[in-house]
């Protein structure tokens, strides 16, 4: 099978969910090097163990992170890049949902809580991968490369209100914000070859979300999903594949929806 991705890839909320099976993705497609990076190293276990076993010729480097801290993410991408050398593709995918509350409810903390890990986590790694990136060269032979590929994982809640039903404010101001993010570095580091795009995931049957589905309220929601089911780890997984290839080299600032229809209603 030919190869979609190469290189280095860095990838946050590594040790479960979205953050696991992109990993195991990656390397499924071709990736040399992985750093796993994460607030909780045990969790990491799970993840290197199966690389181990089904993509032996990956190297993985495992990182603990906290996004919410600026000296952590410093940290995590000087270790990659003193191991690997350079960073070819950095997924931000770390984050949190927070107790799912309308706005008049939530206190300041609960509120600076979900923005600083939802927000600030994502600003902070893409300006340290921005920094490393602006360093290097493409990947040679690169006929549609580019010096970097980073793919933010927000959520269709960036594009869309969260449901009276499941309220989550903070969750949702959150997301629509790392979409500016994305947009306004993406339009200004274009130039300098670096590629920045969002993907925005529906319900997906994360082990969080899954036992959620035991609600009669959450049930309703996925009811709404046009598709009829939540998305899998492993569709997501395959999509931030594409948004990290050449297939998407002329992207730049997309935020791709992968919601079985919800917001297209």
């Amino acid at each position: 099978m030919a190869k979609l991705v190469r290189g280095t890839a860095f990838i946050t909320g590594a040790g479960s969910g979205i953050g696991q099976h992109v990993a195991y993705a990656l390397a499924r497609h071709g990736v040399e090097r992985l750093a796993l990076c994460d607030i909780r190293p045990e969790a990491l276990k799970d993840t290197t163990e199966r690389l181990k076993r089904n993509h032996q010729h990956v190297e993985v480097l495992n990182v603990e992170m906290d996004t919410s801290r600026e000296d952590s993410v410093k940290s995590a991408v000087n270790q990659t890049v003193n191991a690997f050398d350079r960073i070819d593709i950095a997924i931000n995918n770390a984050g949190i949902g927070g107790t799912p509350k309308p706005s008049p409810e939530n206190t300041l903390d609960d509120f600076q809580k979900v923005v600083s890990i939802n927000l600030n986590g994502v600003w902070l790694c893409q300006r340290s991968q921005i920094l490393q990136m602006l360093k290097q060269e493409p990947l040679a032979p690169a006929p549609r490369g580019s010096r970097g590929v980073i793919v933010n994982v927000a959520s269709m809640l960036a594009l869309v209100a969260s449901s009276p039903g499941t309220p989550a404010c903070a969750y949702t101001a959150t997301k629509h914000a790392v979409m500016g993010l994305t947009k306004t570095d993406a339009v200004m580091y274009a130039k300098n070859g670096i590629r920045i795009n969002a993907i925005c995931p529906g319900y997906v049957a994360t082990p969080l979300l899954k036992s959620a589905t035991a609600t009669r309220v959450m049930n309703d929601e996925v009811a709404k999903v046009p598709m009829g089911r939540l998305g899998e780890m492993e569709e997501i997984a395959d999509t931030i594949t594409f948004l990290s290839s050449e297939m998407s080299s002329f992207m730049c600032g997309s935020a791709l929806v992968v919601d079985g229809g919800y917001t297209a209603q």
